[in-house]
């Protein structure tokens, strides 16, 4: 496993389309997810759940896309139906964080919503440091309501993203990154 610091200095998203199986053992899956857990929640409301789509959940999740791009698009080619079926099929396994907020006099929605996304990092970080590829990622259908009930979601919940993790098939790309001494000031 590597060093800490150095995996964090190195970390890159990884391409769904770049990504092939094996993917995420049950042990490793198990190990992410607790990870995932493992965030700054005030209050302790864990203000977010994990959906884990693997085999052939990525397909039927998959057709749940597509039916409602279809139905929102009738005019649209069979083609681009075909896209929306294989969302999740690139990689071997996708977790969705889900995301909620409850209401409570100390701790804002706000806080609950940052909690949700420090989760799906620590799932990325987790995945990268057990040597898959990972990325964080939404689409229009992260934000459908019809695909998000489809996925049993309910009414009060959102979608933070979907990480999709899976063995990288050539080196992750870096981008560039902000110089600090455009991002940092001090007061």
């Amino acid at each position: 496993m590597p060093d800490a610091l150095e995996l964090l200095k190195i970390r890159r998203s990884v391409k769904p389309r770049e990504m092939s199986g094996p993917g995420p053992s049950a042990g490793e899956i198990n190990t992410i997810l607790t990870i995932g857990a493992r965030v700054p929640d005030h209050g302790k409301l864990t203000p977010w759940r994990f959906i884990v789509f693997e085999g052939e959940a990525r397909v039927r999740a998959g057709e749940i896309i597509a039916r409602v791009f279809r139905q929102k698009n009738p005019t649209a080619p069979a083609a681009d139906i075909e896209i929306e079926k294989r969302r999740l099929t690139d990689a071997p396994l996708v977790i969705a964080v889900v995301s909620f907020t409850k209401p409570h006099p100390k701790v804002p929605a706000w806080e609950q919503e940052l909690s949700a996304g420090a989760s799906a990092m620590n799932i990325i970080t987790a995945a990268t440091a057990l040597g898959y590829g990972a990325s964080w990622l939404t689409g229009w259908f992260a934000f459908d309501r019809d695909v998000l009930e489809g996925f049993g979601l309910k009414a009060d919940e959102r979608l933070a993203g979907f990480i999709h993790i899976g063995t990288p098939t050539k080196p992750a790309e870096d981008r560039p990154r902000p110089a600090l001494s455009d991002i940092v000031t001090r007061f």
